[in-house]
């Protein structure tokens, strides 16, 4: 029987863990810390509820939250009604109910620390405080803090983003998404269970400069940090280039989620990578095609065809939406006025939102669909200065 140690607890961990092990293959499942809260809005698309329903239909204390404000410096704010509502969890107890699947699955779990991880004749010895555990595979699912240097992606400064926070004994009804000035990056603002995650992602920025802008915008909303909770995280936000050349996988070990590199890198939306890479890895697994030794190869076309190449070219927009400029104002502050102004490009953010929408076919979708006037000839515009074609990309 093949035996597949997944380092690493998180969804994606969890979710590799309890398909794996569903399956008939005996699992185990590393981690220090298992079930840990993280500062994210821990938001569920309907990308990924959709194909994975039991993130929906589960008695896992959660919000569905329908209503959306998208705001700017200079534009104000517009108000979106989703179509498809969003579903929040706390990661503290997604987390958990995604290690209680795997637990049901018949997967092994076990709180602890990997020192070291070894190849040896084909096989993998893991190194514990409690032991040594050998493996025929590793699902590297270790998060963006990847201790173990030989496995997972290589992240260099420019490939992150810095994400902080407060939870906030506060609750309201709808999500605020806040663009800022010179940021690559926003705030957010999501009602949880019983509390609200107030936080803050960018890039080239400290984690100090960053904490700064996030208690200003707090202070003007009347959001009280001092009674809140701060987590701090680094996520993965890779450029065009690392794109090209991702350590996704090597010989018998395969990285999924934050671990690979796999998060939206406009919006910073990793759940549903996580899921789809851990998927798509025990795919590989399951199938039994390969030699140990071409895993690595089926596993990078798996994802090259679901989902990379677009995040690749999200990569590429990434500075240009949240940097750039168009008749004098910021993109951010357009695409505010565009939300109030053009059912068309609410249309479109609804399914941004939703997670439907790829980045490769933005521009084509909405040119398909413009029809003269003058606010949708400022759009054409807008569109030629953001988005470049998909074959010059």
């Amino acid at each position: 029987m093949k035996r597949v140690a997944v380092l690493g607890g998180g969804p994606a961990g969890s979710f590799a863990a309890a398909k794996l092990a569903a399956a008939g293959l005996e699992t185990t499942v590393i981690d220090e810390k298992l079930a840990w809260e993280k500062p994210c809005g821990g938001g569920i698309t309907y990308k990924a509820y959709e194909k994975y329903t039991f993130l929906k239909d589960n008695a896992t204390p959660k919000q569905l939250v329908t209503e959306t404000v998208v705001a700017a410096p200079q534009a104000g704010s517009a108000r979106m009604t989703l179509r498809q509502p969003l579903i929040i969890y706390s990661r503290l107890d997604l987390n958990g109910m995604m290690l209680n699947r795997a637990r049901s699955a018949g997967a092994q779990v076990e709180k602890a620390r990997v020192t070291s991880l070894e190849r040896r004749d084909k096989r993998w010895v893991l190194k514990t405080r409690h032991g040594d555990i050998d493996a025929d595979y590793c699902i590297v699912a270790t998060g963006a803090r990847n201790p173990l240097r030989d496995v997972g992606t290589q992240l260099r400064p420019s490939d992150t983003m810095i994400a902080l926070g407060y939870f906030v004994p506060s609750a309201q009804p709808h999500i605020d998404i806040q663009f800022l000035e010179r940021l690559e990056g926003y705030i957010w603002v999501f009602p949880r269970h019983s509390h609200l995650s107030v936080g803050i992602c960018g890039k080239g920025e400290t984690a100090q400069k960053l904490r700064a802008r996030l208690e200003a915008y707090m202070r003007a909303k009347e959001l009280d940090y001092t009674k809140g909770q701060f987590y701090s995280h680094l996520l993965p936000s890779l450029e065009t280039p690392a794109w090209r050349s991702n350590r996704i996988a090597g010989d018998g070990w395969m990285a999924v989620g934050d671990a690979g590199g796999l998060v939206d890198p406009i919006t910073g939306e990793g759940l549903y990578y996580a899921m789809r890479s851990a998927d798509l890895a025990t795919d590989t697994i399951l199938r039994d095609e390969h030699p140990v030794g071409e895993f690595s190869a089926a596993y990078r076309r798996l994802l090259h065809r679901d989902f990379t190449d677009d995040l690749a070219f999200g990569a590429l927009l990434a500075r240009r939406v949240f940097m750039g400029k168009f008749l004098f104002r910021t993109v951010p502050n357009r695409m505010v006025d565009f939300m109030r102004r053009s059912p068309l490009f609410l249309d479109l953010m609804q399914d941004l939102f939703a997670g439907t929408q790829p980045y490769s076919t933005l521009r084509a979708r909405l040119l398909r669909n413009l029809h003269g006037t003058l606010g949708e000839v400022f759009m054409n515009m807008f569109l030629k200065h953001v988005i470049p074609q998909s074959q010059q990309a």
